[in-house]
């Protein structure tokens, strides 16, 4: 007796059109790639601080004097970023300023829309390349340890600027109980700190609380150190080498993880040391990258760049560690829920969002 067999699908004919769509969003996203190496060499020069202050339009040579660097270069480096819309540009009388919103986000490092350090994070994402493709290959990791230090500092700084805006006004506010404790004082802990922003930012609020700031990455935590050393806050945040399960201590009224739950290879396993070392009335502060749970609810620009964070950073670290869930960082309030309550956790929420976060607040 013979089988059926499925006709091979038809091959769509090629659409000329459709093609050279194709190819302009292609020489799109190469000007894109290609303008994150340049908007380094102008964040480290200082070349859009330099702007932003001299709040003029500049000649390249004006520029040039003005950063002790070649003209030549930043004529070059200017009609880039004028194509690319990052600088402003007058082209009969070739001068170059910055618009108040690039000043902002370009040309003011801890402004609240700080933006140069995710271009450290792309920058890290091309170093690691063949480390990447390796994992591909075999199923493997990559801890966050083995990335290029831009990562750690790209991280930091492109987080620092969310948290600066959002944190201490919106998110705190929306826990139950929470910011009365930490004016009055109380037991706190960062973990996944990294270089710890997220610490530093509430303990200068919260002069009364004890802080605990806990990454398993040395050179994060030294980093993390050096940094509360300069903010004059030695005496208030404790720094631990340590992981998610195994951090000490117990009877926290806070416990707070900033985009690092989805990393963990573990978060289960996290969850339930959380709960174990909470007071009773204790609260889990979880903030996550903005996502739906279903993947066609995150095929938009933001939804890009949380993928392939995810494909070439998050999911890697995940399958680094024991279990290696593998979350990803689209991994959508359902699946955080789940992880959450299979920790012991009776009580879960969403307290807050933005464009790029979700809040979730879990109670014992």
């Amino acid at each position: 007796m013979q089988t059926a067999t499925k006709a091979k699908p038809q091959a769509e004919p090629l659409d000329p059109k459709q093609l050279e769509q194709f190819l302009h969003k292609f020489v799109g996203d190469m000007g894109a790639a290609m303008s994150a190496a340049l908007i380094l060499v102008g964040d480290e020069l200082g070349l859009y601080r330099t702007m932003a202050e001299a709040g003029e339009a500049l000649t390249p040579e004006r520029l040039a004097e003005l950063t002790s660097t070649d003209a030549r270069y930043i004529r070059e480096w200017l009609a880039a970023q004028a194509a690319a819309g990052y600088v402003m540009c007058d082209a009969d009388t070739n001068t170059f300023w910055l618009s108040p919103e690039q000043a902002l986000t370009l040309g003011r490092e801890n402004s609240p829309a700080d933006i140069a350090g995710g271009f450290q994070v792309v920058a890290s994402m091309f170093k690691d390349v063949h480390k990447i493709t390796e994992a591909f290959r075999g199923g493997s990791g990559v801890g966050w340890h083995e990335h290029h230090p831009l990562l750690f500092e790209g991280t930091e700084r492109f987080f620092r600027s969310s948290y600066a805006t959002n944190l201490l006004d919106s998110w705190l506010p929306t826990l139950d109980g929470v910011v009365e404790k930490l004016k009055n004082g109380c037991k706190v802990a960062d973990i996944g700190c990294g270089y710890a922003a997220s610490t530093i930012l509430m303990a200068e609020a919260f002069p009364k609380s004890r802080f605990t700031a806990c990454d398993y990455h040395p050179a994060s935590i030294e980093k993390a150190r050096q940094k509360a050393w300069k903010a004059g806050l030695t005496e208030h945040i404790d720094f631990k080498v340590t992981t998610a399960k195994e951090y000490p201590g117990n009877d926290y009224d806070l416990v707070c993880m900033f985009d690092c739950l989805h990393d963990m290879g573990d978060p289960v396993g996290a969850a339930k040391h959380v709960l174990q070392s909470l007071k009773p009335d204790g609260t889990w502060l979880i903030v996550e990258p903005f996502a739906h749970d279903e993947m066609k609810g995150n095929l938009n620009p933001i939804g890009r760049v949380f993928y392939s964070a995810s494909t070439m950073i998050c999911t890697p670290a995940s399958k680094a560690q024991e279990v290696g869930l593998a979350l990803g960082a689209q991994a959508g309030e359902k699946r955080i829920r789940e992880v959450v309550m299979q920790g012991g956790f009776t009580r879960f929420r969403r307290a807050a969002e933005t464009p790029f976060n979700i809040v979730y607040e879990a109670r014992p």
